[in-house]
């Protein structure tokens, strides 16, 4: 390996793919770490089961936060250096989360999450920017893979180190954590030398409409009447960030240096990694909360047991993002591509086969499948995405395809919400309560009613298997726009 060398300071490929490792990682963590601790937050701060749908922006905050602000730090860090900006990210992280530790109230700790994202959602674009800086390019497909993998693996554990520092401390304690470990970080970026781009320029008012447009949309495909037809809110949202897009378009053609530069959206192989990721989110958003989900409700298991099998899925994913990086520039971006995407959909139509009593090994051997199938497509869509564009757009690039990646999810959320309460309810209509009848004893009223509990049993079983079809089909649609990434890497690392 490389190192990546400045005018006074050099600083082995390893130990950087180490740091920003470490800070894709921790700032991952704060994605998924509060799923476990919001009872104890609601509680905290009286926040009644009734406004469950009020303490759900804790999360979808952190979300919005981390996607609309993405593209423009990106382009941030393109202009004034990697290092310098990351640094400033880890400290508007450590204000956010300083703030949500404090917090007293819901409506501040939603803002503080915001903030919050803001900071932390930098880190992996520009970590995979640096990564890309410190390899040549005919290793990035490892480099970014780790990078990838780090951070992965912090949205997968997440939860269990929530619930441990739950168990020792308390919520606020969660957050507190995170002001050491930037703190670290920040000094270790100190090492890396900070090579801005003198000559690029910040489109300010492009990356204002940028910024609002993907929160109406964001906003827009959060909704599930957007499937359901029940309200023209999303629909509105929609259009309203739709029509900023236009404006953007518009002021982007007669900037000298827009954001999003014409060239993005000239590489046809740019635009296929982005819809590769944005259909991966999707189906990934599915799996994640279907798996559990079947767990705990028809085949009676207990929370920890539907956690336990998430992580069947989760576990190999990041596995799966560095044996993808590892074996790229020996076989290419698309058999990589299709080899990651097959394998997701085998791993979900076998899912989607399961009976009440499924058993081991089918259970670690399906799921894992799947989670490796995620794991493998990480390293091609962004080798491709950064191999696509120019030097001076490399963090702009990989944060637009991050981007893809929560869109799809927020809009696989949506359909499984909107789709699966309707098909359930139609479903059901084929079942018929057992009211006790004149006449009937006991036995007999307990005979019709475990036979409606094994219906109902039946009909969840079947939903939940349909929504995993569909996973697997998006995941065999998306093999679609990865057979337009380009055809392999060159001996340069260049896109064929």
């Amino acid at each position: 390996m490389g190192s990546m060398i400045g005018p006074s300071r050099t600083l082995p490929a390893p130990m950087i793919l180490t740091v920003v490792g470490l800070g894709a990682f921790v700032t991952a963590l704060d994605q998924t770490v509060v799923v476990t601790a919001l009872p104890s937050l609601m509680l905290d701060l009286k926040i009644s089961l009734t406004q469950l749908d009020r303490a759900s922006w804790i999360i979808t905050a952190y979300l919005l936060g981390y996607t609309a602000a993405m593209p423009v730090i990106g382009r941030l860090a393109d202009v004034y250096g990697y290092t310098r900006v990351y640094q400033v990210s880890l400290v508007v992280f450590v204000i956010g989360t300083s703030l949500v530790a404090v917090s007293q109230s819901l409506e501040w700790m939603v803002a503080a999450r915001v903030i919050q994202a803001v900071g932390g959602g930098a880190t992996v674009p520009i970590g995979l920017a640096i990564a890309g800086s410190a390899l040549p390019r005919k290793q990035w497909g490892l480099a970014l893979g780790i990078v990838a993998g780090a951070a992965e693996a912090g949205s997968m554990l997440g939860p269990a180190y929530g619930g441990a520092i739950i168990e020792l401390a308390n919520w606020r304690w969660i957050f507190w954590l995170n002001v050491p470990q930037s703190a670290v970080l920040f000094l270790a970026l100190f090492w890396l030398p900070n090579q801005p781009n003198r000559q690029n320029r910040i489109d300010y008012l492009g990356s204002a409409l940028l910024v609002a447009a993907l929160l109406l949309v964001s906003l827009g495909l959060s909704r599930s009447s957007l499937f359901t037809l029940s309200s023209p809110l999303p629909f509105v949202l929609g259009a309203a960030g739709l029509a900023l897009a236009g404006l953007l378009l518009a002021v982007e053609r007669r900037t000298e240096q827009p954001l999003l530069a014409p060239a993005l959206f000239r590489a046809t192989s740019f635009l296929a990694a982005n819809g590769a990721q944005l259909l991966v989110g999707v189906s990934l958003i599915i799996a994640m909360v279907t798996v559990p989900l079947m767990a705990n409700t028809v085949m009676g298991k207990t929370p920890l047991t539907g956690a336990m099998w998430l992580l069947r899925i989760t576990g190999a994913i990041p596995l799966g993002a560095v044996v993808g990086g590892l074996v790229l520039s020996r076989v290419g971006i698309r058999p990589v591509m299709v080899a990651g995407l097959g394998l997701t959909a085998l791993g979900l139509f076998l899912v989607s086969g399961w009976e009440l009593d499924v058993g081991e090994p089918q259970l670690t051997l399906h799921l894992a499948v799947a989670g490796l199938g995620f794991g493998l497509v990480i390293s091609p869509i962004m080798t491709q995405a950064l191999t696509s564009v120019s030097d001076d757009y490399r963090a702009t690039a990989a944060s637009l395809v991050v981007v893809a990646r929560m869109l799809g999810m927020t809009l696989g959320l949506a359909a499984l919400s909107a789709w699966g309460v309707e098909h359930f309810q139609t479903l059901m209509s084929e079942l018929e309560f057992p009211l006790p009848q004149p006449g009937e004893s006991a036995e007999e009223v307990q005979t019709r009613l475990a036979e409606y509990s094994a219906g109902l049993n039946a009909v969840g079983l079947s939903l939940f298997h349909n929504f995993l079809r569909v996973a697997a089909g998006v995941a065999l649609v998306a093999i679609l726009p990865a057979l337009a990434m380009g055809t392999g890497l060159g001996r340069s690392g260049k896109s064929d």
